[in-house]
C-alpha cells in the first residue's frame, strides 16, 4: 500500500498523542488476537496508562500502519514516538529487562515457590552432571504450555533457590508458577510430572444442539454475540447481547462461576473471547462451534446466513 500524506499524519499524529500507543487488534479490555493480549498482559504489569488503537475498525490504516513502521503484522508497539516491535520483539525485551529499561520503569517480580520432589531432584542433578554452569529453566507460556531445559544464566533471568538447587524463570512465567510441584516419574518412558494449581479452566466448545436444550430449559447463561454491529443487523440469535464495551463491564460485576456463551459467525472470533474472559478467571466459559452459521443450519433455518 502507497502511504499517502494524510495516512501518514494522522499515524504520526496518533503516536505522538500519547507517550505509549499499541496498534493491536481489539481494545485494550478486549484484544481479538493472541499476539495483541500478550503485549496487553505485559504494558498492564508496566504502565498504568497507555493508548490502543484497534485496526480492526480502520481497514486503511490496518494497511497503512505496515508500511509505515515497514513491518507486515499487527500488533506494533511505539514509545516515545518511535516503534518497538511486535509481539516477539516487545515479550523477548520485557524478559530480559529491556522494555522496563526503555520504559523508565523498576518492575517488583515476586519470587515464585516451586517445589521439586526428590526424584525430580535427583533427575536434575544427574543431568547437570554432563552440562556443568547449567540450569533448569522453566518457562510457562500464556496457555500454560510448559518447557523445560537446561541452559546457563541469561540477561533478565530470576533465579530461584529450592534448598540449595537453583532453578531459572523467565519474568512473563514467574507469577504462574507460584506453588507448582516438580516431580519424576519412572512409568513407562518415564519424565517430569508437573502439577500447577494456577492453570485455569478451558474454553469449552459447545454445539448448537447443545445450546439450543440449554436455552429451552431456561437455564441461568449470558449468550454474547462478538460479530459487528453491521452482522448483527444481517442475522441474530435471540436473547444474545453484543459484545461491547457496556456489555464488558457487566460480565466483569458477574460472579467467576457464571456461565458464559460466547458466538460469532463460524467460531473463531468467539473463542478468542472465551478465552480472554477465561483468563480473568471465569470457570464456567463456552464457545458456540459453528458460531451462527451453525445455528442457521441445524436450529433455526429462518435466520439469514451470509
Amino acid at each position: 500500500m502507497n502511504l499517502n500524506d494524510a495516512l501518514k499524519a494522522r499515524i504520526e499524529s496518533t503516536i505522538q498523542q500519547d507517550r505509549v500507543v499499541l496498534f493491536m487488534k481489539g481494545t485494550r479490555h478486549f484484544p481479538q488476537c493472541g499476539f495483541s493480549a500478550t503485549i496487553v498482559q505485559i504494558l498492564d504489569k508496566l504502565v498504568p496508562k497507555y493508548a490502543t488503537v484497534n485496526i480492526l475498525a480502520d481497514a486503511e490504516l490496518r494497511e497503512g500502519i505496515k508500511a509505515y513502521a515497514n513491518w507486515p503484522t499487527i500488533p506494533q508497539l511505539y514509545i516515545d514516538g518511535r516503534f518497538v516491535g511486535g509481539c516477539d520483539i516487545v515479550r523477548d525485551m520485557y524478559v530480559a529487562g529491556e522494555l522496563q529499561e526503555t520504559l523508565g520503569v523498576v518492575e517488583q517480580v515476586k519470587l515464585p515457590t516451586i517445589t521439586v520432589t526428590e526424584g525430580a531432584r535427583a533427575a536434575i542433578q544427574d543431568s547437570q552432571q554432563d552440562a556443568p554452569g547449567e540450569f533448569l529453566r522453566i518457562e510457562i507460556s500464556p496457555k500454560f504450555e510448559y518447557a523445560l531445559s537446561l541452559g546457563p544464566i541469561e540477561k533478565g533471568d530470576l533465579e530461584i533457590d529450592t534448598n540449595g538447587l537453583k532453578l531459572l524463570i523467565d519474568r512473563s512465567s514467574a507469577e504462574r508458577a507460584n506453588g507448582m510441584t516438580i516431580d519424576y516419574t519412572e512409568v513407562g518412558d518415564g519424565g517430569f510430572k508437573l502439577d500447577n494449581p494456577n492453570e485455569p479452566a478451558q474454553v469449552q466448545q459447545l454445539p448448537v444442539t447443545e445450546l439450543k436444550q440449554m436455552l429451552d430449559r431456561g437455564d441461568t447463561l449470558h449468550l454474547f454475540d462478538v460479530r459487528t454491529p453491521e452482522e448483527r443487523a444481517q442475522a441474530v440469535i435471540a436473547g444474545s447481547t453484543l459484545l461491547d464495551a457496556a456489555a464488558q463491564k457487566q460480565i466483569e460485576t458477574l460472579p467467576k462461576d457464571a456461565t458464559l456463551v460466547f458466538h460469532c459467525h463460524h467460531g473463531g472470533r468467539s473463542q478468542q473471547a472465551a478465552q480472554y474472559f477465561i483468563g480473568k478467571g471465569f470457570k464456567r466459559v463456552y464457545n458456540v462451534a459453528g458460531g451462527i452459521d451453525a445455528w442457521s443450519q441445524q436450529i433455526d433455518p429462518s435466520i439469514r446466513r451470509y
